[in-house]
C-alpha cells in the first residue's frame, strides 16, 4: 500500500488544491508514482474520463501534475450544486440522486465504504497518494461522519499538513485557532504552510516560535504569492472577477449564477492578444468581439436570471448588430427557440429561449456523458473559418437539442454524426474542452482580422506544452519554499 500525506486549509480557498498538485508534480518528478484524491467534491467545474464516468477538475489537474490519466478513484463523490439548497449526487462518476443538504448529510455515512475502496485501490496502484482536504476541518459542526478532512486522515493514517492563506490576514490565528479546533486529531497535523505570501519572509520570521510552541508543530515554509494559470475551483476563481478586458480582442463571458465549466474559456485567456472578462450586468457589456454562453447546472433558471436581470435585450442587440455569439452546453440550449423539461430534470414546465439559435432542446432524464473527438464543419457566416479544425472534448448534459430550418449542423464527430447548431453570427454545441486544440487558435484569427489587426503577430500557445511549464513553475517555487526533507520524513521516506 501506498504512503501518504493530507493537504488541509485553514480555510476554503487556502491553496490546498494548488498544494496538492504542486507535491504530486515534486513527487512525480523525484521517481515516485503518486496519484491525487478527494474524497468529496463540491463544484460545478467537471471532468468526464475516457471511461464515460464524471469527476471534479481540481483531481483532473492535479493528476495531469502526477503524469497519470484521470480516474475517478480520485474523486469518489462529486457534488454538483442545482440550487441554494440542493446539490446532484455524484457517486464513482454516476449521477445518483439530487438531495438537499440536510438529506444529504443524514445518509452521507452509507458513503464510507465506498471512499474506501476507492482509496485503498488508488493506494495499490502507487507509491504516494496526496490527499486533499474540504474547506477547514475545524468546522465542528461536520464532525460526524466526517469522511472529508480528519475523518479522511484517519481512514487513510495519514500525516497532516495545514496550509493557512496570509493573503486574507490572520493566518497566525488561522492556524492555531484551527490546530486547537480539531482535538484529540491535532497529533496527525505535522507540519504548517502559509501560503500566498507577498513581500519579505524575515518580517514574518519572528512568528514562527512561537506559533511553533503553540501548536507544537514545526513552520515548513512560506509559499509566496506566484502567477499561475491551471485550472481553478469554480465559486472562488479569481478568473470570474476579470470584468475589464484590456488586449486587442475582448471576449465578453456571460457570468451566470450556476456558471459551469469555465475552464473551457482558459485556452482562450492564455493568448495573449485576448482579453476573457465576465460579464453579470447589461452596463458591463461593452462592445466586445465575441459573446460566450457558458455553461450551467441550471439552464432553466439561469435563463430566467438573464432576463430578469437585463442582459437578454442586451445580448440580442449586439447579435442584431453582428458581434458573434457562440454557446457551450447549457449556454447552447439558451441560444434556441424553446426549452421543454416535462421530467421536471431541472424546473419542470417549458420556457421561451433567447430566440437566436433556431433549435429546440428537451431534457431528458439519462445525462450524456462521454469523451468525443471530431471537426468543426465548413459553414457560412461568422463561424465559418473554424471549419476544418479538430477538438477534442467531452459532452456532460442532461437535454437533446433538435434543429430548425434555417440552423446548419457546426460540429461532426469521428463516427460521423452531427451536431451542434449555427445560424449566421450564433452558434453552439455541447462540447466542453473545445477550445483546447486547433478551435482557439482559428478563432482567434478570425476575430483579429475582423478587427483589421494581423493574426501573424501573435503567438499561439501550445496547451499541453503550456500545462506542464506551469506545474514545474509550481514546483520550482515549492522547492525553494519548503522544507521538502521535513515533508518526505513526515511521508515516511527518508532521503
Amino acid at each position: 500500500m501506498a504512503l501518504s500525506v493530507m493537504v488541509q486549509g485553514t480555510t476554503s480557498n487556502a491553496g490546498k488544491s494548488l498544494v496538492a498538485a504542486g507535491l504530486c508534480r515534486i513527487f512525480k518528478q523525484d521517481g515516485y508514482r503518486v496519484a491525487p484524491f478527494k474524497s468529496q467534491n463540491m463544484a460545478l467545474n467537471s471532468f468526464i474520463t475516457n471511461e464515460g464516468l464524471e469527476m471534479g477538475r481540481a483531481q483532473v489537474m492535479q493528476a495531469e501534475a502526477a503524469g497519470i490519466e484521470p480516474s475517478v478513484l480520485m474523486n469518489p463523490v462529486l457534488l454538483k450544486p442545482t440550487s441554494d439548497e440542493g446539490s446532484q449526487v455524484i457517486v464513482m462518476g454516476e449521477v445518483t440522486e439530487t438531495l438537499t443538504a440536510t438529506e444529504y448529510y443524514a445518509r452521507k455515512h452509507a458513503l464510507r465504504p465506498i471512499i474506501q475502496e476507492a482509496y485503498d485501490t488508488l493506494a495499490s496502484q502507487n507509491d504516494i497518494i496526496v490527499i486533499e482536504g474540504a474547506g477547514s476541518p475545524a468546522e465542528i459542526n461536520l464532525n460526524d461522519d466526517d469522511f472529508v478532512n480528519m475523518g479522511m486522515a484517519r481512514m487513510a493514517d495519514a500525516p497532516v499538513l495545514l496550509v493557512g492563506d496570509i493573503d486574507r490576514g490572520g493566518v497566525f490565528a488561522s492556524l492555531y485557532g484551527t490546530v486547537e479546533l480539531v482535538g484529540e486529531d491535532r497529533e496527525r497535523i505535522k507540519g504548517l504552510i502559509i501560503n500566498k505570501f507577498r513581500g519579505d519572509v524575515t518580517i514574518l520570521r519572528p512568528g514562527f516560535s512561537q506559533l511553533e510552541e503553540l501548536c507544537r508543530t514545526p513552520v515548513l515554509g512560506v509559499i509566496p504569492y506566484v502567477d499561475l494559470d491551471l485550472d481553478d475551483e469554480d465559486s472562488l476563481s479569481s478568473r470570474l472577477t476579470q470584468t475589464k478586458a484590456v488586449k486587442p480582442v475582448d471576449v465578453a463571458v456571460i457570468r451566470l449564477p450556476r456558471l459551469s465549466n469555465f475552464t473551457d474559456f482558459n485556452a482562450l485567456s492564455r493568448n495573449d492578444a485576448v482579453g476573457v472578462r465576465y460579464v453579470s450586468h447589461p452596463d458591463e457589456l461593452g462592445n466586445p468581439d465575441l459573446i460566450i454562453l457558458p455553461g450551467t447546472k441550471n439552464t432553466m433558471g439561469d435563463l430566467r436570471w438573464l432576463r430578469e436581470g437585463g442582459l437578454e435585450p442586451a445580448i440580442k442587440h449586439k447579435a442584431s448588430q453582428g458581434t458573434p455569439v457562440l454557446g457551450i452546453c447549457g449556454g447552447y440550449q439558451m441560444l434556441g427557440m424553446t426549452l421543454k423539461d416535462p421530467e421536471g430534470v431541472e424546473e419542470g414546465g417549458e420556457a421561451r429561449g433567447l430566440e437566436l439559435l433556431p433549435i429546440d432542446t428537451v431534457f431528458e432524464t439519462e445525462k450524456v456523458r462521454t469523451r468525443i473527438k471530431g471537426h468543426v464543419l465548413p459553414t457560412e457566416g461568422a463561424f465559418a473559418d473554424l471549419g476544418g479544425c479538430g477538438f477534442d472534448g467531452y459532452e456532460i448534459h442532461m437535454g437533446v437539442s433538435t434543429l430548425r430550418e434555417g440552423a446548419a449542423p457546426l460540429i461532426q464527430f469521428e463516427d460521423g454524426r452531427q451536431a451542434g447548431a449555427s445560424a449566421g453570427n450564433v452558434a453552439g454545441c455541447y462540447i466542453h474542452g473545445i477550445f483546447d486544440e486547433e478551435v482557439a487558435p482559428a478563432l482567434m484569427r478570425m476575430l483579429l482580422t475582423a478587427k483589421g489587426l494581423s493574426p501573424a503577430d501573435v503567438a499561439f500557445i501550445d496547451p499541453a506544452k503550456y500545462k506542464e511549464q506551469q506545474y514545474d513553475k509550481l514546483a520550482d517555487v515549492m522547492r525553494e519554499s519548503l522544507d521538502l526533507d521535513a515533508i518526505y520524513r513526515i511521508v515516511g521516506i527518508d532521503r
